[in-house]
């Protein structure tokens, strides 16, 4: 261990690591840090992609619904149906209809509905009764599928896969199906106003998704091996995808995770972030989908694998990581090898000074080349030691001439010094006092010239502005607290270098009266910050001091006591009789002062309250207790609280 500390103190190792340290250690944090950042910039740039994704998606889906609603309208205002009407050939011709448009039910309906369509349940149906044509996507459960075109409810029907992470499913078969569900207004040739309903199964509608793959991912939208996937989901099942649970099989009836259900169905909300779909992991974004209700009634999905994306990082990380170990053990011999040249000189000097502080002083460098800097530092180096070495000389002797007279005039030099050094302390201590005071009065006198400017020319603004000036009352509004509490703080300063200036008639008062008039100024800062105060007004004395000093004096300890309250506490004030005066107490149940900071509490300046004071207020209160022949103490425990005792002489004592 010792001979581990020596090598650190030589200057080798010590040059040594400042030539490396950039390299070694330096460049990699950089390096690091530099990663980090990229890294991330690449994981927002994924995260944007996949935003503009969905939105893509979204609008088709958006689109796609409100086209069917649109055809389906027209269907409903053509010629040829109002012609099939009279004709009483309706059926022929919806079916012709239904088969054109793609749909896979299309039906005529009254007021009175349907089998299992009551319009008032169908706020599509409703509004299209209304007069106006509506398409939204709802969920029909089977028998209103049936209902609606038989064996439509066997197309639906998904079977469940069991999918890790999902929430635990209590059946083995999706029989729901989510539609694209439009309806249009209809006249009857007798008058009579009816509805055209028609829509599409979205259940295993391949088509469909397919699209959206392809308008979403078009070719070389995505770097080789990452794959671009959408998903229609009924509530958490998937129903339509082009994920692949195996190489042909798509992962139809699968659920999607937990954490992401609860987002998007639960909460609302869009889920844009990596995720784990099927069986790997994919930049994922999903959104609930509403039905006609304005319920959550499923979830839109696009992604692509993250694998790629993964792997180009990585190989981006290993390869700055090779050039930085390449260069560096390219860089680092030549640097040693330029410190070498520098090491010599230095551990010769080294040497040289050890032998001197064991007593050799006629230890020398001599330098064999004198033309770099460091061997002309060598050579000043053997300069000095011969100075130092006949000064060791003639001190040698001088001391001993020297001894004797020193010996005699030690004990008078102690006596004089330790009264000088007392002197000096309280002349220090006066003159520091006296310059602050100066300094203070004088900047608290060049503050105030510039404040009343900028408060005229803000009250100006607010003159000349009017009404204009409403949208900045705020700003205007902190500008003038801002500047009274530069005033409050220049009042201190003068208050602190002119006292004598700030001191009223010292008359006679009652020290409880004070007391009890600084409850009320202080009442709306006590009642915020929950702190219960308790009082007990027993003096009947009075004491000559000026009772404007002596009631700043107590607001000042019972708002320090409050702060030291933030979260509530009790705060007790007592006046009662002392011998030859009264005694007034202010004790809290706050946070205490530590026993190192109690005796500098009254000094100027000295605040542990950061940026919220002067730390004027103690040393005004004490100045003025002491002017009015009183004191002032504390006494305090860290956690327990802190009590404040000022003393105040009767006129006759004083």
């Amino acid at each position: 261990m010792r001979r581990l500390r020596l090598l650190m103190r030589s200057v080798r190792v010590r040059l040594l690591l400042i030539a490396l340290l950039p390299m070694l250690v330096l460049m990699p944090l950089l390096l690091g840090f530099a990663t980090w950042r990229w890294s991330n910039q690449i994981d927002g740039l994924l995260i944007s992609k996949v935003n503009g994704d969905l939105t893509i998606a979204d609008q088709y889906l958006a689109r796609l619904t409100a086209t069917s609603g649109e055809l389906l309208d027209a269907v409903a205002q053509s010629v040829r149906f109002r012609s099939a009407l009279t004709a009483g050939s309706t059926a022929d011709f919806l079916a012709q209809e239904r088969t054109r448009l793609g749909l896979d039910f299309l039906y005529l309906a009254g007021f009175d509905g349907r089998s299992g369509f009551t319009p008032a349940d169908w706020p599509v149906i409703r509004g299209a009764l209304q007069g106006q044509w509506q398409s939204a996507v709802d969920i029909l459960d089977a028998d209103q599928l049936d209902a609606l075109s038989p064996g439509l409810a066997a197309r639906a029907a998904i079977p469940l896969v069991a999918t890790e992470a999902a929430v635990p499913a209590t059946r083995s078969i999706e029989t729901r199906g989510m539609i694209i569900h439009s309806a249009a207004p209809v006249t009857l040739p007798d008058g009579q106003r009816a509805v055209l309903v028609g829509g599409r199964l979205l259940n295993r509608n391949l088509d469909f998704i397919d699209t959206i793959n392809a308008l979403v991912y078009r070719k070389q939208s995505l770097p080789e091996g990452s794959q671009g996937t959408a998903t229609l989901f009924l509530e958490d099942v998937r129903i339509s995808t082009n994920v692949r649970l195996f190489e042909n099989v798509r992962a139809l009836g699968t659920r999607v995770s937990a954490e992401v259900r609860g987002l998007v169905l639960g909460r609302g909300e869009t889920w844009l972030d990596r995720a784990f779909v099927v069986n790997d992991w994919y930049i994922s974004a999903y959104e609930p989908i509403l039905d006609s209700r304005g319920q959550r009634a499923g979830m839109l999905y696009v992604g692509f694998l993250e694998t790629p994306f993964r792997q180009a990082k990585r190989q981006s990380v290993l390869a700055l990581g090779g050039a930085f170990l390449l260069i560096a053990a390219l860089s680092v011999p030549i640097f040693l090898r330029w410190a070498g040249r520098i090491f010599r000189p230095l551990e010769s000097m080294t040497q040289t000074i050890a032998m001197v502080e064991q007593g050799d002083l006629a230890a020398r460098n001599r330098p064999q080349d004198a033309s770099g800097e460091i061997a002309r530092v060598a050579s000043h180096l053997d300069s000095l030691l011969d100075q130092v070495q006949e000064r060791d000389r003639q001190l040698r002797h001088w001391g001993e001439s020297l001894e004797a007279k020193v010996e005699e005039r030690t004990a008078d030099l102690r006596e004089a010094n330790r009264r000088l050094e007392q002197t000096t302390e309280r002349l220090i201590v006066s003159e520091k006092l006296a310059a602050v005071g100066e300094i203070t009065a004088s900047v608290a006198h060049e503050i105030n010239n510039p404040v009343a400017v900028i408060q005229g020319n803000l009250d100006l603004a607010r003159t000349l502005l009017g009404d204009q000036a409403r949208p900045v009352d705020e700003e205007f509004r902190l500008i003038d607290d801002q500047v009274y509490r530069i005033g409050v703080i220049v009042s201190k300063l003068l208050q602190f270098a002119r006292p004598e200036e700030y001191s009223g008639a010292a008359g006679l008062v009652s020290p409880a009266e004070v007391l009890s008039d600084c409850l009320v100024l202080t009442r709306h800062q006590i009642e915020a910050a929950g702190v219960k105060a308790a009082t007990r007004l027993d003096s009947t004395g009075e004491v000559r001091m000026s009772r404007t000093e002596l009631q700043q004096v107590l607001v000042n300890l019972i708002l320090n006591a409050v702060q030291a309250m933030p979260g509530g506490g009790r705060l007790s004030l007592t006046a009662e009789d002392a011998p030859d005066g009264v005694l007034l107490t202010a004790e809290d149940t706050g946070t205490g002062i530590p026993p190192e900071l109690q005796s500098r509490i009254f000094d100027p300046f000295f605040t542990t309250k950061l940026a919220q004071g002067t730390g004027l207020g103690l040393s005004i209160s004490h100045q003025l207790v002491n002017r009015a022949g009183g004191s002032i103490t504390v006494q305090s425990k860290p956690g327990q609280g802190s009590r404040f005792e000022i003393f105040l002489p009767s006129p006759a004592a004083s």
